[in-house]
């Protein structure tokens, strides 16, 4: 079913959602941004539509929804501990296609990963309804289309905004008696066909060409650019590391609670194992194993698509302004010359 309501009937419709539902979207926070005098848009609760940001790509994703950025898991004394607790309503979440994809893949990390299932992510990912945010235009660093992720059929509600009004469509008919009172409209969601940026991933073809790839003197460049501060994998909308965290209590050092906070493979220390050996020291190989991780070794594991989805966050959010295109374009410029090398 389609409809279509102005903000006010909308906002009704947040106050009797509001019953059920906690709603989440890309809201602006006012100079909190990485500049002076400027503003940021990240997910966060929302109470009514004119918060819900539709004209600009939120720097960080919907994610942080699902999995935080810090997230209690347990509090613990000498012998007993309890876990943390989540809210009981279900969640609402304003999303655009790239990141259904985006969640998609993080369920298949944090669900179905060899059987084992993260009980803490569960618990809030199975609650969820999508709420599909037209996207038919994109922005400068979006390549969703290359990576496939620029159509979805996983959602609730699709909308688009007008000016002080909304065209909606309703595909699960859960939400269709939200909409008795408005009018009705043959609204359907569209995509976007073509994005500003294009991209061809390139196909590295056996062992011996990944292994040479992984020398390749391309990724050292990155020592003298990248100042490894993750801000590209936090504002990434698939990347899953974390680390936990044991909070003691002044008061009894035999109390606290343990926390998981998001951890990024471009820090320094990140693959640091006891003994002081480390995997990747340099800014370089860091880069390396992100670049062929999200482009090459989760397809090569799961046997489908790649693990990118092509939101282009992490080019808005670096501050030397390394493009993660422009990365796989050197990368496939590296592998055919390994491949010319070798014939």
């Amino acid at each position: 079913m389609g409809y279509k309501v102005d903000f006010k009937q909308m906002n009704h419709i947040f106050e009797q959602l509001s019953d059920e539902y906690d709603i989440y979207a890309p809201k602006r926070f006012k100079k909190q941004g990485r500049y002076s005098d400027t503003d940021i848009v990240r997910y966060d609760r929302v109470e009514n539509i004119e918060d819900v940001v539709f004209d600009q790509k939120s720097d960080y994703p919907a994610k942080e929804v699902l999995s935080p950025i810090t997230q209690p898991l347990f509090y613990f004394t000498e012998d007993e501990y309890r876990e943390s607790k989540v809210n009981d309503k279900k969640i609402l979440i304003f999303m655009r296609p790239c990141d259904v994809h985006a969640m998609e893949r993080q369920n298949r990390v944090y669900l179905q990963n060899g059987g084992f299932e993260d009980f803490y992510y569960k618990r809030l990912q199975e609650k969820v309804k999508i709420v599909l945010m037209e996207c038919c235009t994109g922005w400068d660093t979006c390549f969703c289309v290359s990576m496939g992720t620029n159509k979805t059929d996983e959602y609730s509600i699709g909308v688009r905004c007008l000016d002080n009004e909304l065209l909606v469509e309703v595909k699960d008919d859960e939400f269709n008696s939200y909409f008795e009172d408005a009018a009705n409209d043959d609204f359907k969601v569209e995509f976007i066909e073509k994005n500003q940026i294009e991209v061809k991933i390139p196909e590295i073809k056996d062992k011996e060409v990944l292994a040479k790839l992984k020398e390749h003197p391309m990724w050292q460049s990155f020592n003298s650019r990248c100042i490894s501060c993750g801000a590209c994998t936090i504002a990434c909308s698939t990347c899953t590391c974390f680390t936990t965290t044991d909070i003691m209590y002044n008061e009894n050092m035999n109390i606290g609670e343990r926390k998981r906070t998001s951890a990024s493979c471009q820090i320094d220390g990140f693959s640091d194992m006891a003994g002081g050996h480390s995997f990747r020291p340099t800014a370089g190989d860091r880069m390396r194993y992100k670049i062929l991780h999200k482009f090459h070794d989760y397809k090569a594991r799961f046997k489908d698509y790649h693990m990118c989805v092509g939101c282009g966050r992490c080019t808005s959010r670096c501050p030397e302004y390394i493009s993660v295109t422009k990365t796989v374009e050197k990368m496939a410029a590296a592998i055919e010359e390994i491949e010319r090398e070798g014939k």
